[in-house]
């Protein structure tokens, strides 16, 4: 990952800004990962969206690039339930790419180099 601070924010910019926006591109992919004793699962993708969208921004602005940053990771942190159960409703030949185990197992470790990264960027925010 590169080492400049501004490239490390606009990159997780661009990040949380494909993703926000995937979730109202294809918020099917996304509603396997809310539990059905929350209700709604488009209701949920699409307010993740906007918590993805809201950090973008945040971030994107260097005077709210530290609190972007930190509200970024904690986002991070947030889905990762919604990955684990992504990833115990996985099975071999599932429709959806999202859904088959190989995906749906391998994206979890990948939540740890997120939150550092959107770490990284709060910390290195003047």
């Amino acid at each position: 990952m590169a080492r400049h601070p501004n490239v490390l924010a606009g990159s997780l910019v661009a990040a949380l800004t494909v993703t926000g926006t995937l979730h109202f591109l294809r918020p099917r992919v996304f509603e396997g990962l809310i539990p059905k004793a929350l209700g709604s699962p488009r209701a949920w993708v699409y307010g993740s969206g906007v918590a993805e969208l809201a950090c973008a921004a945040a971030v994107a602005v260097p005077a709210t690039r530290r609190v972007g940053g930190y509200a970024s990771a904690a986002l991070f942190v947030g889905v990762f339930p919604g990955n684990v159960k992504m990833a115990l409703d996985s099975h071999p030949g599932a429709r959806h790419w999202s859904r088959r185990p190989s995906v749906a197992w391998g994206r979890l470790p990948l939540q740890v180099p997120l939150v550092a990264w959107a770490w990284r960027v709060a910390r290195s925010a003047g």
